[in-house]
């Protein structure tokens, strides 16, 4: 099948739906593989190291640490990279290929006796790494594929595959790990980042990206992260996802311990309830492009951000029977996930909306760095918060903190409904 969208002649024909086109179905179909391949490495990773290797609690740190430090080390630099690529796929391969490599090595080390701890850690940073570095290409990539109309489509439906992997994945990942132990259930992520290379390679979509000139990394770093500081709605949408990322960071910190320690809710219970956060995230990818369609990425946006602190506040005032508690929170978790789909996916539409061509890899890269690295800042406070004030309070105050997301909008054009660009 040729790729269908060619540039429009003066009847302005409309582009081909997302699911006739094959290479859209090429590229959501090797999200889809990695996604579910990083759901088991999610599970036998940490599990390799703590029963097989006994890792201790400072390691077992390092290593959950090693997945997102390549975002502060590296994100930046990957964004200049991307704008000065005139072709994303070569890299986008080139990094499943190089992860699928560190995978299988950590099976192979198994067999051979010479798996370590510190070796985990390192193939968790090399993953960590590629994956970096392919979101930064990935994002300027897809406006190569698909038409700007269906964006916030095609964005939904990436956010689809994560939900679906996200609900799915962790029952795979327990069936492999009993089956055929942790170490070798590591092969299926090889193996997801081996057959999203392949799928990647077969998309044959023009790579029209014109390349920016290149005037030191330092300086085109500089020229994104001051982009999205001048630019009113990035600024708002970079603030509002550091604000989310940060307090949802706290109170990921602690949803567990408080589910099992303070509602005394047995462990499978709080596994319903993450996986009904991913039914929520699957609905979302769902009604999503239909609603902006009807009312507009910006309207969607606010509505969603109105949506976060609920379930933070239901968890904090949950108490009594378990069956209780389990109902009101996996009626929230649906509604959480429901939001974050559609605040990622109108997030993604409206950063490539409002940033010139020449610019998003970079635009990209500085969100990344913020919202993602953000991570970590929150879990460490959530712990400290916890330990100081106990687990209750925190999740209140994860509430309030998750709400102050409306100031940025409402100090800026995405509090109105229109979506033109304000470039």
């Amino acid at each position: 099948m040729k790729h269908s969208l060619q540039a429009s002649s003066d009847a302005a024909p409309q582009p081909v739906p997302l699911r006739r086109q094959r290479d859209y179905r090429l590229l959501l179909s090797a999200r889809a593989v990695t996604e579910t391949g990083a759901e088991v490495s999610r599970l036998a990773v940490p599990l390799t190291a703590a029963v097989l290797l006994g890792a201790s609690p400072t390691q077992m740190g390092l290593l959950t640490a090693a997945t997102s430090l390549p975002y502060l080390l590296v994100g930046l630099q990957a964004g200049a990279l991307a704008d000065r690529l005139r072709r994303h796929r070569p890299v986008m391969v080139a990094c499943d290929l190089v992860a699928a490599v560190a995978m299988t090595t950590i099976p192979v080390a198994w067999i051979t006796g010479t798996l370590t701890v510190p070796w985990l850690i390192a193939m968790a940073f090399v993953v960590g790494t590629c994956s970096v570095i392919f979101r930064a290409v990935n994002f300027p990539h897809l406006a190569t594929v698909v038409h700007e109309s269906q964006r916030t489509e095609a964005l939904a439906g990436f956010q689809s595959a994560f939900a679906v992997a996200s609900v799915s994945g962790p029952g795979l990942a327990g069936v492999l790990v009993q089956l055929i132990t942790a170490p070798f259930a590591i092969l299926v992520d090889a193996l997801s980042f081996l057959l999203s290379a392949l799928l990647i390679r077969r998309v044959a979509a023009p790579e029209t990206h014109t390349p920016a000139p290149p005037r030191g990394m330092w300086t085109e770093i500089r020229e994104g992260l001051g982009t999205v500081l001048r630019h009113p709605v990035l600024r708002a949408l970079c603030g509002s996802g550091t604000t989310i990322n940060f307090f949802g960071g706290v109170y990921m910190a602690l949803f567990v311990i408080y589910a099992l320690n303070v509602l005394d809710l047995p462990g499978g219970l709080v596994g319903a309830i993450t996986a009904c956060f991913g039914i929520g995230g699957l609905l979302g990818a769902a009604v999503v492009p239909r609603l902006t369609r009807r009312f507009g990425e910006n309207r969607v946006l606010v509505c969603a951000t109105l949506l976060f602190p609920v379930d933070y506040a239901v968890a904090a005032l949950a108490g009594g029977p378990a069956w209780r508690s389990l109902l009101l929170m996996s009626t929230t978790a649906v509604t959480s996930g429901m939001a974050i789909v559609a605040f990622s996916v109108c997030m993604g539409a409206i950063t490539l909306r409002e940033t010139p061509t020449e610019l998003r890899g970079r635009v990209n890269a500085t969100m990344s760095f913020t919202t993602q690295g953000v991570l970590t800042l929150g879990s460490l406070a959530g712990g400290l918060l916890g330990e100081l004030l106990g687990l209750r309070p925190v999740l209140w105050i994860s509430a309030a903190g998750v709400l102050t997301t409306l100031v940025w909008i409402g100090l800026s054009p995405l509090r109105h409904s229109s979506s033109a660009s304000t470039r």
